[in-house]
């Protein structure tokens, strides 16, 4: 991946640890929406979703992260998932343009937990899975 598609840092405070990512998306937020707020979308390029309700508290198991509920959902917009043992996922989408979008991601988690590069190798799938769409 080139290095404008994802810019990643992280941070950690304490036993917490943060992970930013701002990743250049060449679909319209409407297309990738699916990819990162249902089971086939997020099973397709980031881990088996084996439970998703795609609602404000709905359950969630995302197969190598845990499982929990929604923890916010703003459809086409915001969708974030806060597991046990993987703490929170949040992914922000926003236009760029006409045809494509950003999206910022953040991994907040205690203890030992994805790295930057398994997140980055992650939207190296998405990409692809997006040109595949």
């Amino acid at each position: 991946m080139s290095g404008s598609i994802a810019q990643g840092t992280s941070q950690t405070h304490g036993n917490t640890h943060i992970l930013h990512f701002l990743v250049r998306l060449p679909r319209s937020m409407e297309e990738v929406w699916p990819a990162v707020a249902t089971r086939e979308g997020l099973s397709g390029w980031c881990t088996a979703a084996d439970v998703l309700e795609p609602r404000l508290h709905g359950l969630v198991t995302l197969r190598d992260l845990g499982t929990g509920r929604v923890t916010a959902w703003d459809v086409d917009r915001v969708a974030e998932y806060t597991v046990e043992g993987g703490g929170r996922i949040r992914f922000h989408l926003e236009r760029d343009g006409d045809t494509a979008s950003v999206l910022r991601f953040t991994h907040e988690f205690r203890g030992e937990g994805e790295s930057e590069a398994d997140w980055r190798t992650r939207f190296e799938r998405l990409v692809e899975f997006l040109r595949r769409a």
